[in-house]
């Protein structure tokens, strides 16, 4: 994939080892190439196509192939080496050839650098001295020329002009030019009927006056309709412009058979595209729309803006109806390229054959593989790190360790500084501090009440974009990474004071976004606020303010998506005790409940939680506490926080009365269930105690109500665990349904983090196969021995109550007896004796005296009746299969 064409003298001459070979390596671009032969291809097609009328200006162009890319990227060279493989040099060996059904193609590259100093009077001339190695005179667009010379630069030879200026004179090959011209002039001269040699001065303008007089004769000189109006036109840079119209003319009338394909090349385009009153790149773009039959590739650091309308007044075409393939997402060529980043393949062979020793690569396989992975596939850092390690090499005579790497490369900011106002970047700075971020976001932090510099900074190829994300705007990682840590040697850099006001206005911005989100935002919003505030407030040690608001929205639902806690000791800053809470609260559904009680316990034993926040380790330390069978513990915090009176109040209420169902104290429960109201979950909290006194069908309403209203307040988390009970619910009484609410429960939980309601959903397909399946014990064993590792008791417990339903419904008096004893495993004390109860209940059989007794709803008999009908109901349902 990498060529070797060329020494790298920057590297020769910082060593004096005859050994070492450095080589100016270029990365194959074959995407890149691939995209010029197929713009070759469309403007070839429609310049042969029938239809085609060169005279036309008032259609869309399809003309123009950019390829765009943040500095360092190696567009130049790219450029270069397109112009030379059209030229037909070999060039690298996996460019594909060129179509010989192109016909003959001519490049010309022209380098449009403030260095290289070319106006647009440099750029046309340019194109005409490549065009004359055509062979041919251009008669309409030469006497134009002509007309112009004579105008802007009387006395002067053309031929002396070109020699007396070095940009021209690599265009210029044996003066074809000057003899087309002349050529041209002879032909004037005998329609007009003046000698040649005087053709010049007033003389030539008399003689352009009488072909005015006379159209027909111009008409015959050339056939180009416009020639007599442009040739009468004051002769200025704005009129030589539309005189490319003229080239175009020219060119489309030769013969089919000796037909050329012009592909101009203009390289550093952003020197044109980005000053202020764009009157270069205005004249340039006239050429390019009044040159349909040419193509023309791009290549500089943003990609064109010539389909945005607010530049009319600006350029003389704009907008998608006049350059339909410049709009983002256009999908056929000759369209907008950025050119991408190396592949870490590419970065690798970069690293390899960059700096060579006797054949062997000089730097070695393992820092090679860290650079690559530094630099993001930007060419840029590879070549200033190729330096560095050069030099130190040099230096010591040994190859640097790894750690030598670690500091970046201030001349990387440099680079990208350079070419930014002001404002960009100060917009630049303030959006480092942002993982992601908007308009709206970049401005507010970078301080700025207008929106221009955040828009000419978004086009730049260092940002990336994310289509349909909330904050669809991203740096380059190596490129933030630079602006914050490499940023101390520019004149404007921010000083401690500057970074910590733009954190605090970016910090206030981002509590605006989850503001206008009202009470319950946007869950995508909500998480990228709570994300990139926490790191923010951690950073620069900001008040916590709408954070706290965010944290209690982030667990009143039960999605548990992941918030990384960043630092996992340091617990002294508010903000790093906030992270840490929601990342292990987040985190248990993923891990034992052990880790994050032992996690919760360290935030709270750190004491920098504002007393507003405490309550959120303690409640979920609780809850921790409750699943892994440490009910005495547990009740302790759930009742510290409902007396306290915060906002988890009413969640602990709950969590008081959950123990209280553990311990099968069911007419209590029910009663303080009343109370709970809408912030309490009543409705899914009266289903939990439902099921277990064999009330399914009330259950599985209870559910269903409160997933309704969950999903009424855009609680989905919430919804999908009402979903799972309901379904659980379901799988005791009507197998079918059950299945449906199994799979409707799958749905909503697809792409959370709640692995509770995951293990209820495992346990209703137990239930919903009891008396169908005969690995249901195998199955059991799996789910519970899957709830044990997450610290679930509670769904331990009931993948064991599942099988002993199954045992129940199929008769099998051994394989009850195993499930009850494998049950009772999770009774302590009253916890879960009641489900060893039920086991009873379903069979007709008396409990045990020894065993603890619960509390039913409306006394044991009614109770045992029901939980004995729920299995003789599954025993006729299978007898009735049997049957069909």
């Amino acid at each position: 994939m990498i060529s070797l064409p060329r020494p790298d003298l920057n590297a020769l001459f910082r060593t004096n080892n005859r050994a070492l070979t450095p080589v100016d390596v270029f990365a194959n671009r074959i995407e890149e190439w691939e995209a010029v032969r197929r713009s070759l291809a469309a403007v070839v097609a429609q310049r042969r196509a029938a239809d085609f009328d060169v005279e036309d200006v008032q259609h869309p162009r399809h003309n123009v192939l950019a390829l765009y890319g943040v500095g360092g990227i190696g567009k130049s060279t790219l450029s270069q080496r397109i112009a030379e493989r059209l030229s037909g040099a070999p060039g690298p060996e996996h460019w594909t050839a060129l179509d010989e059904r192109f016909g003959r193609v001519l490049p010309v590259r022209i380098d449009l650098s403030h260095q290289a100093g070319a106006g647009f009077e440099s750029v046309m001339l340019a194109v005409r001295l490549a065009l004359a190695e055509i062979g041919r005179p251009l008669a309409a667009f030469d006497l134009a020329l002509a007309r112009y010379w004579e105008h802007r630069h009387p006395g002067e030879p053309l031929e002396d002009y070109l020699r007396s200026h070095t940009f021209l004179n690599r265009y210029d090959r044996g003066g074809n030019l000057r003899e087309q011209m002349a050529s041209t002039v002879g032909e004037l001269a005998q329609l007009v009927g003046i000698p040649g040699a005087a053709l010049a001065g007033r003389a030539l303008h008399a003689a352009v006056r009488s072909l005015r007089e006379r159209g027909r004769n111009a008409r015959a000189l050339s056939g180009c309709r416009r020639l007599p109006d442009i040739l009468e036109a004051e002769p200025t840079e704005e009129t030589l412009a539309y005189a490319a119209h003229l080239l175009a003319w020219d060119l489309a009338q030769i013969p089919a058979a000796d037909s050329v394909t012009p592909v101009v090349l203009l390289d550093t385009f952003e020197d044109v595209g980005d000053r202020v009153h764009r009157d270069l790149e205005r004249l340039i773009q006239r050429m390019v729309w009044l040159m349909p039959n040419v193509l023309f590739i791009v290549t500089g650091r943003n990609r064109l803006r010539w389909d945005d309308q607010g530049l009319e007044g600006q350029l003389d075409w704009v907008g998608p109806e006049c350059w339909p393939n410049l709009v983002p997402g256009a999908t056929a060529d000759p369209r907008q390229y950025r050119v991408g980043y190396l592949s870490p393949q590419d970065g690798e062979d970069y690293l390899s054959r960059r700096l060579v020793v006797d054949e062997r690569a000089l730097i070695g396989e393992e820092i090679r593989r860290v650079l690559v992975r530094r630099s993001g596939g930007l060419p840029l850092y590879l070549d200033l790190a190729v330096m560095r390690f050069l030099d130190l090499h040099e230096r010591t005579g040994n190859a640097p360790a790894v750690d030598e790497f670690d500091a970046e490369f201030p001349a990387l900011l440099a680079r990208i500084f350079r070419d930014l106002s002001d404002e960009e970047r100060d917009v630049l700075r303030a959006v480092s501090l942002f993982d992601s971020f908007s308009v709206d976001l970049a401005a507010a932090a970078a301080g700025l009440d207008r929106d221009s510099a955040v828009l000419r900074l978004t086009d730049r190829p260092f940002v990336e974009t994310a289509p349909g994300a909330v904050w669809p705007y991203h740096l380059h990682e190596l490129v933030r990474t630079a602006v914050r840590s490499a940023d101390t040697s520019s004149e404007d850099r921010w000083s401690e004071r500057d970074w910590r006001r733009a954190a605090q206005r970016a910090f206030d911005a981002l509590g605006a976004e989850f503001e206008r989100g009202g009470r319950e935002p946007s869950r995508r919003v909500l998480l990228g606020c709570l994300r990139q505030g926490l790191s923010l407030a951690r950073d620069h040690d900001l008040d916590l303010g709408w954070l706290a608001d965010a944290a209690y929205a982030y667990v009143q639902d039960f999605v548990w998506e992941p918030i990384e806690s960043g630092s996992s000791t340091n617990l002294d800053a508010p903000a790093t005790a906030l992270a840490a809470s929601l990342s292990a609260i987040a985190q248990r559904q993923r891990q034992h409940r052990s880790l994050t009680a032992e996690r919760l316990r360290e935030v709270l034993a750190a004491g920098t939680l504002p007393a507003g926040l405490r309550e959120l380790p303690i409640y979920f330390l609780a809850e921790c506490e409750r699943d892994l069978g440490n009910l005495t513990v547990s009740l302790e915090g759930m009742r510290a926080v409902a007396d306290g009176g915060g906002r988890l109040a009413p969640d602990a209420a709950r969590g008081i009365l959950h123990l209280t169902r553990r311990l099968g104290h069911f007419p209590e429960a029910i009663a303080a269930a009343e109370g709970l109201g809408a912030e309490g979950k009543k409705e899914r909290t009266v289903g939990e105690i439902l099921w277990t006194q064999g009330s399914i069908g009330p259950a599985c309403a209870s559910f269903a109500q409160a997933r309704d209203l969950a999903v009424d307040r855009r609680q989905h988390g919430e919804a999908a665990l009402c979903q799972a009970y309901l379904a659980f619910s379901a799988a005791f009484a009507d197998r079918a349904r059950a299945i449906e609410q199994i799979d409707r429960a799958d749905h909503m939980l697809r792409g959370s983090q709640a692995r509770f309601a995951e293990l209820q959903v495992t346990n209703a397909r137990l239930l919903a196969d009891a008396g169908h399946g005969s690995d249901l014990l195998d199955r059991a064993t799996e789910a519970a021995t899957l709830a044990s590792h997450n610290g679930l008791s509670s769904c331990v417990a009931y993948a064991k109550f599942a099988l002993c339903f199954h045992a129940a419904v199929i008769g099998a008096p051994d394989l009850l007896r195993t499930g009850r004893e494998w049950l009772g495993e999770s009774v302590r004390g009253a916890e879960f004796a009641y489900l060893v109860e039920l086991t009873y209940f379903m069979t007709g059989e008396q409990a045990p005296a020894d065993l603890p007794r619960a509390r039913w709803i409306d006394g044991t008999e009614a109770t045992r009746a029901r939980w004995t009908g729920l299995v003789l109901d599954r025993r006729r349902e299978i007898s009735g299969r049997r049957g069909e």
